[in-house]
Order: structure tokens, then C-alpha cells, then sequence
């Protein structure tokens, strides 16, 4: 299995660091607005968490969840980053908001355990599980509050038709992420 070890690592160069923060920041700035709305739920399909799940095998813990604070930042300072273009405090404030900042949790958890056990993809993949399931329950949570829903309901709205969806996504990840990381190594 390919390396997945830290990408951003101490002794990197600082232009480095900065280049591959800010190109994987785009690439989550770039597939986050695209959205396709589903009927059963306020809450659209995207592949921002595919996009975080890459940037965290590429740019590992520390650089891959500042990748993941910077999209949040600009996309509540109102650049249009978020689903169907959008963004503001009023995104993250509203019924889909959770789920944003759940991302950050992603990001954290996935890196953590890629940092924990360098080099193993399996625990990449069930960092990318783990974290999936804490924005999951973040966002529910938040989505609930929101929307004034039992917590049975808002699972249903926003985790049960995502489920299949953010599968594929953790899967394709997991065979892309390592092999992206090995190249970005070279550099």
C-alpha cells in the first residue's frame, strides 16, 4: 500500500507549506459549491468532504486541517465557497451549518490518526470514517436545533440518504489519496 505519511512535515520548506496549504485550499474552495439538492433534505449532496479527505492525505494533520479552517474563513467572509455558491455567517449559522463546521472535526480526526499510525492506510480510512460520523453527529445536532426536528428526524434528513454517497467518496479517497501523497512527496 502507498505511503501516507505526512506530506508537511518539520524541515519542509515554509514555501512549500504555504504553496500545498493554499492549493489544496482551492481545490476545496473549487468542488464545494457545486451541490446537487436533494428533496428529502434542506442538506445538498457535495464532494467537499471528498476534497477535505484528500487535502488531509496530501498535506497531513496540522496543514490539511488549516487547508480545511482557511475554506470556512472565506467562505464566512462571503466568497461563494459553500453549496450552490454561497457563503457568509449566514450559511454557517444556518440549517447546513453544522455539517460546515463538522468538517473541521473531519479533518482533525482523519489527520490524527494518519499522524498516529504514519504510513497505514487502514487508519486513514477509519479516521476518515470517524471523522465522517463526528461531522455527522454535529451536524444533526445542529440541523435538529435549527430546524426544530427530533434528532431521529434530522438523521434522516441529513445522514441517512448521504450514507452510500460519503462511502464512495471515503473509498475513492482512500485509493487516490495515497498516491497523490507520493507524488507530492517528490516535490
Amino acid at each position: 500500500m502507498s505511503d501516507c505519511k505526512n506530506t508537511v512535515r518539520p524541515g519542509t520548506s515554509r514555501t512549500k507549506f504555504i504553496t500545498l496549504t493554499g492549493l489544496m485550499t482551492a481545490a476545496i474552495c473549487i468542488v464545494g459549491p457545486f451541490s446537487l439538492p436533494l428533496p428529502v433534505s434542506p442538506v445538498p449532496v457535495t464532494l467537499t468532504n471528498f476534497a477535505i479527505y484528500i487535502a488531509v492525505y496530501v498535506l497531513g494533520l496540522k496543514a490539511g486541517t488549516v487547508s480545511c479552517l482557511i475554506y470556512l474563513c472565506l467562505g464566512a467572509a462571503g466568497l461563494p465557497v459553500f453549496s450552490s455558491f454561497s457563503g457568509g455567517i449566514g450559511k454557517l449559522a444556518g440549517p447546513t451549518g453544522g455539517y460546515l463546521i463538522g468538517f473541521l472535526f473531519l479533518a482533525l480526526i482523519q489527520g490524527i490518526l494518519m499522524l498516529r499510525f504514519p504510513g497505514k492506510n487502514a487508519a486513514a480510512v477509519t479516521g476518515m470514517i470517524l471523522g465522517t460520523a463526528v461531522c455527522y453527529l454535529f451536524g444533526t445536532v445542529w440541523l435538529a436545533g435549527q430546524m426544530h426536528l427530533t434528532f431521529q428526524a434530522a438523521l434522516a434528513a441529513g445522514v441517512i440518504p448521504y450514507l452510500p454517497g460519503d462511502a464512495a467518496k471515503i473509498v475513492l479517497a482512500s485509493l487516490a489519496g495515497p498516491k497523490l501523497n507520493a507524488a507530492v512527496r517528490k516535490l
